[in-house]
């Protein structure tokens, strides 16, 4: 998924920016916040340890790509593109931390409803 999600990004957007890996690495970050916070022993779904850590550590964490954004980072500043290196470290962190809290409200709402 993860192959598709960067490849569809370089495909339609270009590939001077890393902006598939930032795009995987958002959307990951925001399944992972949606998911701890509607799993968590206060949440809305009741999943097990051993479900939970493999959804969060084996899916979500298989999915995004710290070392790739790394790498695409490294490559940026290598090649002389010291402004679209820090743009995708500012980037990566700014709106995966927003994904994350976005993923939390999200399932924080759902968490509320009254039911089932």
């Amino acid at each position: 998924m993860r192959y598709f999600v960067s490849g569809l990004a370089a495909q339609h957007i270009g590939q001077t920016f890393p902006i598939g890996t930032l795009m995987v690495n958002v959307t990951g970050s925001f399944v992972i916040g949606f998911f701890a916070t509607l799993t968590a022993p206060d949440g809305r779904i009741f999943v097990g340890a051993d479900a939970r850590q493999f959804v969060m550590t084996g899916l979500c964490g298989g999915y995004t790509t710290f070392s790739s954004f790394s790498l695409q980072t490294l490559n940026l500043a290598r090649d002389g593109e010291r402004l679209l290196a820090g743009a995708n470290i500012v980037l990566s962190v700014v709106l995966c931390l927003l994904a994350v809290w976005a993923g939390y409200v999200a399932a924080n709402a759902l968490n509320q409803l009254k039911g089932t």
